[in-house]
């Protein structure tokens, strides 16, 4: 086989690097030039599918970590630079000069773009499945265009995902693959494993997450559970039992825990809210993050009352990060309804609505601000 390490080299050194043009989807890319990329071609053993191989090749440990998953999602992972700085919770700006920083740095080192050998794998394992996530998050709720989902980001991340199960010898369940290539073992095995369940388990409510001609999210409160697939939450937790019982447990896995908790209640009332606080306080363990506090915030606040969810909410406010985060507000004007403080709750749904988002969200917030002013002076 003619070896084709230079052209990889040269191809992601550049990964499009001299123009900040919208990427092609990678499904309607031309087979044939993806081929002649060389993408895969020194790694193919290693990593027997083409696009895990570039995001293998992208995470190279001379960049920061940061900058190793911005580069993937924009440049391999088909978001623009606007979705990546949403996915890292930070001001586009920010974004637009750390990706060109991250660029001068590729070209003043002449960083390698080529597959890793097997023995380097695992040590790249973290950022690669960071990507899948994100591309995930992304596709379960746009942070722009006119519609709330983009089926074909979650679709990949979940194949990816399927494939990386097989490739570190993790997993079980239908459709999840075998024991793999034996990359690696033990953490990298459940963490794997839980990531995939955690998408799994999520993606299994796609059917009742939107409703209306204009496609508009529904609340996980008041989605229709005869509706999500069952067959993906079978799955899902049977994958995330193992993720749990296997050594070295991680976010992925606790974080699966928490979709499976999820998954197991027969309506948003019957949630074991206190457990998922529980486990939301593991997570933090590990990734002490602003998205994970306010996920614990809201899960103390349904558990507690939603006096307790609004002082807690209140508390991470002085946060820049959740001050651009849509959610967040989204959570403070839930739970000043709850409260019937429709004056707050209106302000909050006003402060949401200014965060870009996609068109869909937008007529589901204005939607219901439009039910709450009015009451109150609001």
């Amino acid at each position: 086989m003619v070896r084709r390490e230079s052209v990889l080299a040269q191809k992601l050194a550049r990964l499009r690097i001299e123009e900040e043009r919208a990427p092609v989807a990678w499904g309607l890319g031309d087979p044939a030039v993806l081929a002649d990329s060389g993408a895969g071609s020194r790694g193919i053993d290693t990593v027997p599918d083409d696009r895990l191989s570039l995001f293998f090749a992208c995470a190279h440990p001379v960049m920061s970590a940061e900058d190793r998953v911005a580069l993937t999602l924009r440049f391999v992972g088909g978001l623009t630079t606007p979705e990546v700085a949403h996915a890292l919770l930070v001001p586009v700006a920010t974004m637009q000069q750390r990706i060109v920083r991250a660029k001068k740095r590729i070209r003043t080192l002449g960083v390698p773009f080529d597959v890793p050998p097997r023995a380097e794998l695992p040590a790249r394992l973290a950022g690669v499945q960071r990507v899948m996530y994100l591309m995930y998050a992304e596709g379960f709720a746009r942070s722009a265009g006119e519609a709330h989902v983009r089926d074909d980001l979650t679709a990949e991340a979940i194949r990816l995902a399927r494939v990386l199960v097989r490739l570190v010898g993790g997993g079980g369940g239908a459709g999840a693959g075998g024991a793999g290539s034996g990359v690696s073992s033990g953490a990298a095995s459940a963490e794997a494993t839980g990531l995939l369940a955690l998408l799994l388990l999520t993606e299994a409510r796609r059917p009742a997450r939107v409703h209306g001609p204009e496609g508009r999210p529904v609340p996980l409160a008041e989605q229709d559970r005869r509706l999500w697939d069952r067959t993906l939450i079978a799955e899902g937790l049977t994958l995330a039992e193992a993720a749990a019982s296997a050594p070295g447990a991680g976010p992925y896995a606790i974080q699966a825990a928490i979709a499976a908790v999820h998954a197991e209640a027969e309506s948003f009332t019957e949630t074991h809210w206190d457990q998922i606080a529980v486990l939301y306080g593991l997570l933090e363990a590990h990734e002490p993050g602003p998205v994970v506090r306010l996920g614990r915030a809201v899960a103390l606040g349904r558990a507690r009352g939603p006096a307790v969810g609004l002082r807690l909410l209140d508390g991470l406010a002085d946060d820049p990060a959740l001050a651009r985060f849509r959610p967040f507000h989204i959570a403070r004007a839930v739970t000043l309804e709850e409260l019937e403080d429709y004056p707050g709750a209106a302000a909050a749904y006003r402060r949401a609505l200014e965060i870009p988002g996609n068109d869909a969200e937008d007529g589901y917030l204005a939607a219901a601000l439009d039910g709450i002013v009015g009451r109150a002076g609001a």
